[in-house]
C-alpha cells in the first residue's frame, strides 16, 4: 500500500479504532525508516482538538498524525459533550510517541451567579458558556461519559427540533431534513460521540451541494434561504475552495448566517456550571472557562462581530473563582494582543492555570499557533507540560492530580507546581 493510502486509512470511520491504529502502526513504520516525514520540527502544542466524536474531519487516530505532521510535540483531543474518541487518541498518541492530553468541551448553565442574563461565551445564546474539562484521569473517564451520555440523550431531543426548524425553512425551496436519516448517520453517535449544531448544518450543506453541483447555483439557493446576500470576498473564496474545503467552508456559511433563524436555546442539556466544576474535582480533571472575548473579524468564518465578556472581566474573573474554576483556556490566534494581555494579568491576579488550544474542526484550520513562539506566550508551552504531567499522575492516583487538596498543601504555590508537573510531563 503508498503512503498516500496508508494515510488515508486513519481518516476513516467506517473501520473500527483497532483498524485505524493498526494503520498507525504501519505510517509509524515509515516515518521511522524516513519515508514519512513531517512539515516542520517545532515545540508548538494545542490542547483543544476536535474529532470526528464530535465534529471534525480528523479521526481520534488521523488527528495525532496530522499534529505531528504539522509539527506538535503533543497534541489534546477535546470533543463536544464526548469522551468516546479518547482511548483511540491515547493510543494513537502512544504509537507515535507524542504525550497527548484529554478533555471534552461543554456548555453549562449560569443560573445563580452574576453572570446570568448576560451573553458570556455562546454566541447563541445568554445566560450558557462553554467550558472546558482538561486532564481527565485516565481511571474517571467511565464516569465522565456516565454524566456525558444524559447530556447527548437530551441534547439529540433539540436536534430534532432544530432539524424541523431547518425544514421549514427550506421546506419552500425543496429541501427537508430529518434528524435520523440525514443528520445521525454522519456522526459517530453510535459510538458515543455527539450531534452538534455543526453536524445539522453540515448533513444540509450535503443536500444542498447533492442538489446543486455547480457552485454558483448551490450559492445562490445559500442565499435563498438565508434571505440575503453572500459578501464578495466570500463567495469568491467558496467559488475558488479546494475541493476538500468547500463543505466546510459552505459550513462556515451556514453556521454564521442560519443559526439564529433555527436555533433552540439549550437549556435541559445544559448542567449548572457549579456541578460542572463539582464534577470535575471529584473526577480529579481541571475546570476551565474558555475565554472568547469580544470578536471582530472571525479567523475562522463562523462567527460574526459580536460583543462578549470583555466588559465586565471583573466580574466574570470573581465569579469563576468563586465556583471554584482552575484554569482559563484561551486561543491566541482569535484575540488581539491587548485582549490577551489582559486576560493573561487576570488570570495571574486571581491564581488560574493557562491553557492553550486552538479549535481545530475543519480541514482549513493550521494545528499550529504560530503566536506561541512570541515571548509573551511562552509560559503556555509549559503549562501544556505541567498538564501532561497531572494527567499521568491523576493517572495514577487522584491525590495527585495537581489541585488535589494533598498537592495544594504540599505545593501551595501554583507556579511552583506548574514547574515540578512540567517536570513530570516531559518537557525539554
Amino acid at each position: 500500500m503508498t503512503d498516500e493510502k496508508i494515510i488515508a486509512e486513519l481518516s476513516r470511520t467506517d473501520i473500527s479504532s483497532d483498524e485505524r491504529l493498526s494503520a498507525l502502526k504501519e505510517v509509524k513504520k515509515r516515518i521511522d525508516s524516513g519515508a514519512i516525514r513531517n512539515e516542520r520540527e517545532g515545540s508548538f502544542v494545542n490542547n483543544h482538538i476536535h474529532t470526528c466524536y464530535s465534529f471534525s474531519p480528523y479521526t481520534p487516530t488521523s488527528a495525532v498524525f496530522y499534529a505531528w505532521r504539522a509539527g506538535l510535540s503533543t497534541a489534546g483531543i477535546m470533543d463536544h459533550d464526548s469522551v468516546g474518541g479518547i482511548r483511540e487518541f491515547i493510543e494513537a498518541g502512544a504509537i507515535m510517541e507524542m504525550p497527548v492530553t484529554c478533555g471534552f468541551e461543554c456548555r453549562v448553565n449560569v443560573k445563580g451567579t452574576a453572570l446570568d442574563g448576560r451573553r458570556i461565551n455562546n454566541p447563541d445564546q445568554i445566560s450558557c458558556a462553554y467550558v472546558a474539562m482538561h486532564g481527565i484521569p485516565h481511571g474517571s473517564i467511565a464516569k465522565a461519559e456516565t454524566v456525558l451520555s444524559h447530556v447527548r440523550e437530551k441534547r439529540n431531543l433539540r436536534n430534532r427540533k432544530m432539524c424541523a426548524n431547518i425544514t421549514d425553512i427550506t421546506k419552500p425551496f425543496g429541501i427537508t431534513l430529518d434528524f435520523d436519516s440525514d443528520v445521525y448517520p454522519i456522526s459517530m453517535a453510535r459510538e458515543g460521540g455527539s450531534i452538534t449544531e455543526r453536524h445539522v448544518l453540515f448533513a444540509l450543506t450535503h443536500k444542498i451541494i447533492s442538489r446543486y453541483p455547480e457552485r454558483h447555483q448551490a450559492l445562490d439557493f445559500i442565499e435563498k434561504i438565508i434571505g440575503g446576500g453572500i459578501a464578495p470576498k466570500t463567495r469568491d473564496k467558496l467559488l475558488s475552495a479546494p475541493e476538500n474545503f468547500y463543505s466546510y467552508d459552505v459550513l462556515g456559511v451556514l453556521k454564521s448566517s442560519l443559526v439564529a433563524r433555527f436555533y433552540i436555546d439549550a437549556d435541559e442539556e445544559c448542567i449548572n456550571i457549579a456541578d460542572f466544576t463539582r464534577l470535575a474535582d471529584e473526577l480529579g480533571a481541571i475546570s476551565a472557562y474558555a475565554y472568547l472575548g469580544d470578536v471582530g473579524e472571525s479567523p475562522t468564518g463562523d462567527k460574526k462581530a459580536q460583543k462578549f465578556e470583555d466588559d465586565y472581566l471583573p466580574v466574570l474573573f470573581s465569579t469563576l473563582k468563586e465556583l471554584g474554576f482552575r484554569a482559563v483556556t484561551y486561543m491566541p490566534s482569535r484575540n488581539t494582543k491587548e485582549q490577551l494581555a489582559t486576560v493573561i494579568e487576570y488570570c495571574r491576579d486571581n491564581g488560574f492555570f493557562e491553557i492553550s488550544g486552538e479549535d481545530i474542526n475543519s480541514p482549513r484550520q493550521s494545528f499550529i499557533c504560530p503566536s506561541l513562539e512570541l515571548p509573551e506566550y511562552s509560559h503556555l508551552r509549559v503549562a501544556t507540560y505541567a498538564l501532561i504531567g497531572h494527567e499521568i499522575s491523576a493517572s495514577r492516583d487522584l491525590s495527585l492530580s495537581m489541585f488535589s487538596p494533598e498537592t495544594e498543601k504540599q505545593i501551595p504555590e501554583l507556579s511552583d507546581r506548574i514547574k515540578q508537573y512540567a517536570a513530570v510531563g516531559g518537557i525539554k
